[in-house]
């Protein structure tokens, strides 16, 4: 899975808890899908200023996770996530999960970009773009 870093990521740390651990005693992987989502969802709401987020909304069209390692009760890892092309009305996102320098997860998400007005899909335009690059 290609993912390009070419706009402002965001990252942050979480401790896995009992409630993420299936039967084998590692972090379910629908887990890691719940913290795909969860992440995107925080970088949006970082990302969204001048009444974006009363603008738009994103829904998930979706989702391609590859696993590579496991993680277990009591781990800190590290996510991040940064969005790559976007262009009509799709966007991709990316979110990587790391137990020290050990990857354990790669995530591409594809994302409609919905105006909250009509509730139909929109252009991605230069208000949104423009959140999106480089600081």
């Amino acid at each position: 899975m290609d993912t390009p870093k070419n706009t402002v990521s965001y990252s942050y740390e979480i401790k896995v808890e009992e409630d993420h651990i299936d039967n084998l005693r590692h972090v379910n992987n629908v887990v890691y899908l719940q913290w795909v989502n969860d992440i995107s969802e925080k970088h949006w709401n970082v990302l969204a200023i001048n009444g974006l987020k009363e603008k738009y909304f994103w829904v998930v069209l979706r989702h391609e996770l590859d696993y590579h390692n496991e993680a277990f009760l009591g781990d800190t890892l590290r996510l991040t996530t940064w969005v790559g092309i976007s262009k009509g009305v799709k966007s991709v996102r990316y979110v990587e999960i790391f137990k020290e320098d050990k990857l354990l997860l790669k995530a591409a998400s594809t994302w409609c970009l919905i105006d909250a007005k009509t509730l139909r899909p929109t252009r991605i335009k230069n208000d949104i773009l423009e959140v999106l690059e480089f600081e």
